[in-house]
């Protein structure tokens, strides 16, 4: 199971990139979650500039086995969606850390930062 050193995860499997330069995090779900709930066929994603707020439901994403929401990790303004996964939503089975991300968000709070897992962490949440 992936779990990339440079990462910070929630609970609920998502993982977050944040670049402090420009305050914007990039926000997935994890292999472990992909794996999870196997064939990905759809998702839905919040609009460009949607407010979303930490450890609330941003979207959803469906699976051959189930439906999930999609938690926020931070709060912030969405700046960028990933529109490519509208039409191929496999990709984050396929690159779930790459070419599978979701929305990068502007943050609102840093601070909220301080409430994610750590690899480590994580590894042990999942193990």
């Amino acid at each position: 199971m992936e779990i990339p050193k440079e990462l910070l995860y929630t609970e609920e499997h998502e993982w977050v990139l944040y670049d402090d330069t420009s305050g914007v995090a990039t926000v997935g779900i994890t292999d472990y979650a992909q794996s999870e709930l196997g064939d990905i066929v759809f998702v839905e994603l919040p609009e460009l500039n949607q407010e979303v707020k930490q450890m609330e439901p941003f979207g959803t994403i469906e699976a051959v086995k189930a439906v999930s929401d999609l938690f926020s990790p931070v709060s912030g303004t969405v700046i960028e969606v990933n529109t490519i996964l509208q039409d191929q939503p496999e990709l984050i089975n396929q690159d779930p850390y790459d070419k599978g991300w979701m929305i990068k968000i502007q943050i609102s709070d840093p601070a909220e930062l301080e409430a994610l897992m750590s690899p480590e962490d994580y590894r042990k949440h999942i193990s």
